[in-house]
């Protein structure tokens, strides 16, 4: 099946088939900041549940946009980091939060709050 043509109406679609969904733009976002723990991903991201995230990361791994790096040693260390082909994605993740800013701010005014704020150095 690996040979058959795939044909999308627009490369928007081939995007949002790979980072498509309502946590795993969150989650590259996230990691455009540098290496995280799958803590600091629940602490990040709370009303994500464990499974989720879990499966989410174990997808955005099988398709080259993450990697889960295995420290051996007790207790156990697993880290998540952006690979060079998920670094491409910074700026587009980037765009989406400043319009996301703009937008909650022309949508709820005083009464919208966004949680995170990004480093001023990312």
């Amino acid at each position: 099946m690996q040979n058959e043509d795939k044909v999308y109406n627009t490369a928007v679609e081939a995007t949002l088939e790979v980072i498509g969904g309502k946590w795993k733009p969150v989650i590259l976002f996230h990691l455009t900041f540098g290496k995280k723990r799958n803590g600091e991903f629940m602490h990040l991201i709370p009303t994500m549940s464990q499974k989720v995230l879990t499966q989410q990361l174990t997808e955005l791994v099988r398709d080259g946009i993450v990697n889960r790096i295995a420290y051996n040693q007790v207790p156990p260390k697993v880290e998540y980091e952006l690979t060079e082909y998920g670094w491409s994605l910074k700026e587009i993740l980037h765009l989406m939060c400043r319009w996301g800013d703009v937008h909650v701010d022309k949508v709820y005014g005083e009464r919208g709050k966004i949680l995170f704020e990004p480093p001023l150095s990312g």
